[in-house]
């Protein structure tokens, strides 16, 4: 059963370390580097896991999971890697990444864009079991929405034995809003992450939110899991945990801040060689 405590807490303060700089315990300093459709985001853990530094920026240079602006995405992560370098008075030098399920293709363009910005990369995963360092489940399904993509890891004793990703993500909930107020893809994202609208959206998003739901659905067998635990920045929508339990017939949680969980997750499984 997720500890909605024990991750909320520990969310929380990931989240306060965007603007406040924890003393680490030791020396070595792990680096999870999320490069996501809507938004690149850079977590700095100590090597006991505690939130040490969090910086992000609003980018578009991902589509589905998949780089189309290197020169972009290079400078992104270069700015955020000496913004955090600032904060904490050191280099960074190794991080962890993370890929949504099948776009493994990939791999090579997002480790080069680390590594131009001057990381070695010591770990490579994909974002759904990233995510499950922070929630530690052992049965059950992780559902990581993110702006391009639905993925999911199914996990069995504790291990992920099979992991699924389609695109269908925030992005789409974007266009939608864009096409039923009339008005610009930027508004809509705006209209999106603001919590007092959310109530008013959800009827408009609703079909897409329950396209996300049968596209999980279609990979759990009856009586496969009990739970599915929802992550990613599209989560964070109020009320998307009530529509997937609908469709899904299947109980449904998330935590306070699920935008912050894959990139925590990711930082959790860098390994620190230098």
């Amino acid at each position: 059963m997720l500890d909605l405590d024990r991750i909320g807490a520990f969310l929380e303060k990931v989240e306060e370390s965007e603007t406040k700089t924890f003393k680490p315990v030791g020396r070595k300093l792990k680096v999870g580097v999320d490069l996501g459709t809507a938004y690149v985001v850079m977590v700095v853990l100590d090597e006991e896991n505690n939130p040490i530094a969090c910086e992000k920026q609003a980018a578009s240079v991902l589509r589905d999971g998949v780089v189309v602006d290197y020169t972009g995405a290079l400078r992104i992560v270069q700015q955020l890697k000496e913004k955090l370098e600032a904060r904490l008075g050191t280099e960074l030098l190794d991080c962890a990444i993370a890929m949504p399920a099948g776009t493994e293709s990939s791999v090579k363009t997002h480790q080069y864009v680390a590594e131009g910005a001057g990381f070695n990369v010591t770990n490579i995963l994909d974002e759904p079991s990233a995510a499950n360092a922070v929630y530690q489940i052992s049965d059950g399904v992780v559902v990581d929405i993110g702006g391009g993509t639905t993925g999911l890891a199914l996990l069995k004793d504790g291990k992920v034995v099979q992991i699924e990703d389609e695109p269908t993500g925030g992005t789409h909930l974007s266009l939608v809003l864009a096409g039923n107020y009339h008005i610009s893809f930027d508004e809509a994202e705006v209209i999106k992450q603001d919590y007092s609208r959310h109530k008013e959206i959800l009827p408009v998003v609703r079909p897409v939110i329950e396209k996300m739901a049968t596209i999980v659905s279609r990979y759990i067998k009856p009586g496969q899991v009990d739970t599915i635990y929802l992550c990613g920045g599209t989560c964070c929508l109020t009320g998307i945990e009530g529509v997937f339990e609908k469709i899904t017939g299947i109980k449904t949680v998330k935590p306070q801040n699920p935008f912050l969980v894959t990139p925590s997750g990711i930082a959790m499984n860098c390994i620190c060689e230098s």
